[in-house]
Parts: C-alpha cells; structure tokens; sequence
C-alpha cells in the first residue's frame, strides 16, 4: 500500500505554501489508510511494529515540535507526548492498558468533517471517523486534529480522539 508522501499533500499560491482544505482531507486518508495497514500486517503475520513506526514518523509531528495526543481508549496513561507512547497505543505493550488500537482488525476509516481551518502554518479538522471492524461492523470516534507545517511536510501535533457521550 502507498501512502501519499505529506509533502505531496501542499497546495502552492505564489511565493507562499498554504495548507489547503485537500491537503488534509489527503493526510486524514493516509492516515485511515496507516491505520489499515498496520492492522492488515498485523492479521498477515507481517511486521506490524515497523509500519506503526512508520506511520507515527510520517504523520505526526515527534521530534519536531511538541505532539499533544489523547488517544480513544487511554485511561491510566490519558496522553501520549512522545513516540513511544504512541507506538504503545498503537500497537499494544504487555502489562499496559494498551491493548493495540491499530491492531484491532480495522479494514476501513471513513472521515466525517464538522469543520476543518486552515492557514498558512497550521490547520484543524473536527468531526467523526468510523472504523469498520473485520465483521462490518462501524465504531464512531469523536475527534480534533491539528496540523503544522514543518519543512513542506504537513504533520499531526494534535490528536484528541474520544468515544460519543451516552448519558445514563
């Protein structure tokens, strides 16, 4: 599976490089599409851990520039500021509460924007995403993303994902 390179997802006016609206809707692609393949090497016996990591260091903004992220199903540990923690939510780590996010069995994400900004350094994106387990199943996940620029590469800096209020 090819991912888009994040410098291929800039729109250019000008002199100047804007972040359009399609660059993220493209890097929330290559992102559902990582989240696939790392479940998909995993179902295959394949070397999960190396396409997390290649994900998170594709993606996300690690070793650039601080990363806030809130993972869906984190309670002991609620954020994730470095890459190992990340790769942990991911792709699970004995004696955690991680359990592998991205290795549950994901063979879709689909994106419902409520809104996304962007500027010429920065964007945001909230809305709902699905992930369709292997039965065709779907679950709803709230989330918020934010973007930087960073050397042409566009980068996630902040993920907040959370499951929908039900009240009691």
């Amino acid at each position: 599976m090819v991912c888009p390179s994040p410098r291929s997802l800039l729109f250019h006016e000008s002199e100047d490089t804007i972040i359009s609206e399609q660059a993220v809707i493209d890097a929330q692609r290559a992102w559902g599409e990582g989240i696939v393949a790392i479940a998909r090497a995993h179902t295959d016996g394949g070397d999960y851990a190396a396409r997390a990591t290649e994900h998170i260091n594709d993606l996300y903004a690690y070793g650039e520039t601080h990363v806030m992220f809130k993972p869906t199903l984190a309670a002991e540990t609620q954020f994730r500021e470095t890459f190992e923690g990340a790769l942990r939510y991911f792709i699970g780590q004995d004696g955690t509460e991680d359990k592998g996010f991205a290795i549950s069995g994901w063979t879709n994400v689909r994106w419902e924007n409520i809104g996304i900004y962007t500027n010429d350094a920065s964007a945001m994106a909230m809305g709902n995403y699905y992930f369709m387990g292997p039965d065709g199943s779907e679950t709803k996940v709230e989330y918020s993303f934010g973007y930087v620029l960073i050397d042409g590469d566009l980068k996630i800096n902040l993920h907040h994902s959370s499951l929908p209020y039900r009240p009691e």
